[in-house]
């Protein structure tokens, strides 16, 4: 079991000091981070716990999917790793029609 977890609908004023805070009573906790966005710097509702053990990761699974954080009920499980997004991305991508490029034509 990977030690890193996902947290998902996390309310917009939960903080990583908060989440440090409710899953160290499932273990010790390496790291916290929030998704923010770039721009606005505002939560996207989602981040990320690291137990420093996989019992601890477990616990906090059994313990928290389906709890109340700050009035919304959470979401947390095992992280999967980050893949590669397929298509290339973006204009002139690998995309959309069999047999073209990704971009508009004018």
């Amino acid at each position: 079991m990977n030690k890193k977890l996902y947290v998902g609908n996390l309310a917009s004023e939960v903080t990583e000091t908060d989440l440090n805070h409710n899953f160290s009573m499932a273990g010790k906790v390496a790291s916290v981070a929030i998704i923010k966005d770039r721009y606005s710097g505002q939560s996207k509702g989602f981040g990320f716990v690291e137990m420093e053990t996989e019992e601890g990761a477990r616990e906090a699974i059994t313990k928290f999917n389906g709890g109340e954080l700050s009035g919304k009920t959470i979401t947390v499980s095992e992280a999967r790793a980050k893949t590669e997004r397929e298509g290339g991305g973006g204009f002139g991508g690998r995309g959309g029609r069999p047999g073209g490029g990704g971009g508009r034509r004018y």
